[in-house]
């Protein structure tokens, strides 16, 4: 062992005394001590592995990202992973892939519509508007807060080319039909997988789906980097077209620090450049840099290990709300699994029926003050956000349950770090509230 393999080595178990001393577990005090929606859980081996990422001070992608990206596709059973700076990134990577001229007749085009929903995330949305293409909105089952199906038929145009759509809150969406008509229409399918990393429908892992699909990485996830995330697909093409626009929209395809991998470097003759350009530096696609650095996927190769568990904890969590709150289900409508599948919860989302004696606001209230976190569904319907006032756009059916979501849902936290004395506490908060509130009524 060479000396600085030595001091590594002590480094890294100086690291171990460091997390236990630094992060020391704290006791639950109920009505004193935050109930979280989410927040990142680790131990002394992601501290760890992060630290021997720095050592190495190899700042681009590297021998961890290669890591992270083998395991992240054995896990969700695809052949590719491609790791990028966010979520959210990732969706855009992945759509703005479907825009390369080198799918020829398949190439999504400016004008092209995409089938997606308005109650989500934003970024979910945006890769369609920010390539020019036309979002169709089809409503949700406010039972799964998923798209409703009944009209997906319907909602397809000449002009359609695509569907976009997430898993809400870990729950999958009907991949049965969705699937069929994308394959029956020759759609493009994109599963934002970013809530339901671990979630099966009919036994197959979730993300493996699509022509294309994506996680992150963000703390609130069910693994995280920091920031971070991923595209997946079973398409050598794909693959090929998301490391392109990841990578400034190079044309080459080695890995940094590596030359050559073609074999003809300078030997290449593309566009109008001369005979012989470097590899290196001709671009196919005009892209972005969207990497992931190898610090952070050191500590996503840490969290793999934790995976199962993590997944295993939000499932009970969830179980534990679900059995808790039954009781209030004449003022609640409790969240309820899509049919054939087994979802990898990223929250507990709660719908106030429309003749409950409150409003969402009086129990969020509640609950804030006791110290229990919530958050809404995200961005609501999107439509009536400011930012997507005057887009491009068109609606099939109406929207109607999803502005019941804007106006009435909201979602609590199941995340492993949440202990059954909080989840109990969490309830005891809710049954406080029915007890005062509702009873006075």
């Amino acid at each position: 062992m060479s000396k600085s393999d030595e001091i590594r080595q002590k480094i890294l178990d100086l690291v171990g005394d460091y997390h236990e001393a630094a992060f020391v577990e704290r006791p639950f005090i109920p009505g004193q001590t935050a109930v979280p929606v989410s927040g990142r859980a680790f131990d002394a081996d992601e501290l760890s592995s992060l630290v021997d990422a720095s050592l190495d001070f190899w700042l681009t992608t590297g021998r961890y990202a290669a890591k992270f990206e083998r395991e992240l596709a054995h896990y969700v059973g695809t052949r590719h992973a491609l790791l990028c700076n966010s979520g959210s990134s990732a969706n855009l990577l992945a759509l703005t892939a479907l825009t390369s001229p080198r799918l020829k007749e398949r190439r999504l085009k400016a004008g092209d519509e995409i089938i997606t929903v308005a109650a989500g995330f934003p970024t979910t949305v945006n890769p369609i508007l920010q390539n020019g293409l036309v979002p169709v909105f089809l409503d949700i089952d406010i039972e799964t807060h998923n798209i409703d199906t009944a009209v997906l038929e319907e909602a397809i145009s000449p002009a359609t080319k695509g569907i976009m759509l997430a898993h809400t809150l870990g729950n999958p969406f009907d991949l049965e039909t969705v699937t069929a008509v994308a394959e029956e229409h020759n759609l493009w399918l994109i599963e934002d997988n970013c809530d339901a990393l671990g979630a099966r429908y009919n036994g197959r892992l979730t993300g493996s789906f699509g022509h294309l699909s994506t996680s992150s990485f963000y703390p609130a996830h069910h693994i995280t980097t920091g920031e971070g995330g991923a595209v997946y697909t079973n398409k050598p093409l794909l693959k090929k077209l998301v490391e392109s626009f990841r990578d400034w929209g190079r044309d080459c395809w080695c890995p940094p620090g590596v030359d050559d991998t073609c074999g003809i470097r300078f030997r290449h003759q593309l566009g109008d450049l001369p005979y012989g350009y470097d590899h290196k530096y001709i671009y196919s696609h005009i892209g972005y840099n969207l990497k992931m650095t190898d610090m952070q996927a050191a500590v996503g190769v840490a969290q793999m290990k934790k995976l199962p568990r993590f997944i295993a904890a939000r499932q009970r969590n969830w179980g534990k709300l679900r059995d808790g709150l039954r009781p209030f289900s004449q003022y609640l409508m409790l969240p309820v699994p899509t049919s054939n599948s087994q979802p990898s919860w990223f929250g507990f989302l709660i719908t106030i029926r429309p003749d409950a004696p409150f409003n969402r606001n009086t129990l969020i209230q509640h609950l804030q003050t006791h110290k229990v976190a919530t958050r809404l569904l995200f961005g609501g319907n999107l439509l009536r956000q400011p930012a997507y006032k005057n887009i491009r756009h068109r609606v099939v059916g109406d929207l109607h349950n999803t502005d019941i979501a804007m106006n009435q849902s909201f979602w609590i936290g199941v995340y492993p770090a949440l202990t059954d004395e909080m989840i109990a506490y969490m309830i005891e908060t809710f049954t406080s509230f029915f007890n005062g509130c509702v009873s006075s009524q």
